[in-house]
Order: C-alpha cells, then structure tokens, then sequence
C-alpha cells in the first residue's frame, strides 16, 4: 500500500472521574497531566491525521483542545459512567466520522512510543489482505496456574525453564487498529475476526490502573528506561 493511503484516525477516550486513582487523567505525572504523554505520541505519529478525545470533562477538553490534532467530542449522557463499555463509546465516535481505519489507545498508557504505534499502523496496512486489525500485546513466558491450583501452561514433573516454555500473550490495552468494516463485522468489536498481535516490551506497555502503577510508570520514564 502507497505511503500516503496510510492514513488513521486515533481515538482517545477519557471520562474526568476514575475510582482507584482519584482524577486520573488531569493528575501530575512527572510535572504534566497524565493524558499528555500518550497524546504527544500521537500527535508524532506520521499516520495520525486527527485525534479524537470523546470526554465528560471540560478541564480534558480545554487542555486537549491546545493540542493541534485534537478534535473533542462531547460524550453524551447515554454513554457516561463507570460501566459504560468501551465499544459503546468506540461505536458512537464512528458514527460522527467518514473515514475508514482507526487506532484507539488509552491515557493510561503514558509510555507508550510514537515509534512502536508507526510500526503497528504499517504492519496494519501491510497485511490488510489477509488481516482485519491488530491489538497490542505483552508476552508471558512464566508458570502459570489457575484458580484450582492446575498448571494451565506446563507440566509440574518437567521443570523447563522459563525461558523454554512456549510462551502466552497478554492483551496490554495499549492499543486497537480496526476498520469501521471490521468493528462491524466483529459484532462492534474492537479485536476482528482476522487479528495480528504486535508485541510491546513490558515497560513500554505499563499501564496505569492502580496507584502503585502510576509510581513504578513515573520511575521508569523520569530514569529513561524505555528505548
């Protein structure tokens, strides 16, 4: 696909209020509100051509509006709350846009790298032939149990090494690319039918959910450690 067809909308939903860390979005991380960071990403991103910020807050609106990508939808009523889904939200944005590919992230993700999410978009667009989105992922290569104590990934009477095991994914969160046509046809999905993984570093892919998250995340960028 031609350079210039490689063209994406980013979403970046964010609600003024969270439960386990008060004002999550609008709090100092390393001396700037938290959404900032993914934001400065994106708006690097040699893909990105518009950044879509569906919020509750009008603080989050007034400072991402100085953003020069950015484009603030006023969440409605019927799409407010803790339980709302993401979909929900996703599947209101697309309604107000035309175009086709989209890239949804989180402002939890403040490590994220402009370098990584131009990758993702190219392997993206690379494989749309036989693909229909891409997710990000974090891989796993440790013992793992269920909740009745039975090994889900190895067998307890050969020790492997860790190292050796075949390895899990875990989805991060960090990122979703998807077409309109894929979402939908997914049954309002943000994974398709057809996903790629595209795999992040775990401290690239931290993600804020707990008090304790967002010290360990401000530690690692303050000391530079994800390249």
């Amino acid at each position: 696909m031609e350079e210039y067809e490689k063209k994406i909308i980013a979403l970046l939903p964010m609600k003024g209020n969270s439960e386990r860390v008060p004002n999550k979005n609008l709090k100092l991380f390393n001396g700037e509100p938290l959404f900032t960071h993914v934001l400065n990403a994106l708006e690097k991103c040699s893909y990105i051509t518009k950044i879509i910020i569906n919020t509750d807050s009008e603080e989050i609106a007034e400072k991402a509006e100085l953003f020069s990508k950015v484009i603030v939808h006023e969440r409605p009523e019927t799409i407010c709350g803790d339980f709302v889904s993401m979909n929900d939200i996703i599947s209101y944005d697309l309604s107000k846009l035309e175009n086709e590919h989209f890239l949804q992230t989180h402002s939890t993700n403040p490590l994220l790298r402009t370098n990584s999410i131009d990758k993702a978009i190219e392997m993206y667009f690379e494989e749309l032939s036989h693909h229909d989105s891409v997710f990000s992922v974090t891989k796993l290569q440790t013992r793992l149990y269920r909740e009745d104590h039975t090994p889900l990934n190895h067998n307890p009477e050969e020790l492997l090494r860790t190292q050796d095991l075949a390895p899990l994914y875990e989805e991060n969160s960090n990122f979703y690319i998807f077409s309109k046509t894929s979402f939908r046809q997914a049954g309002e999905k943000r994974i398709g039918k057809k996903p790629l993984m595209f795999e992040l570093n775990k401290l690239e892919a931290i993600d804020i959910d707990e008090p304790e998250d967002f010290i360990l995340a401000e530690s690692v960028q303050r000391l530079n450690l994800v390249k």
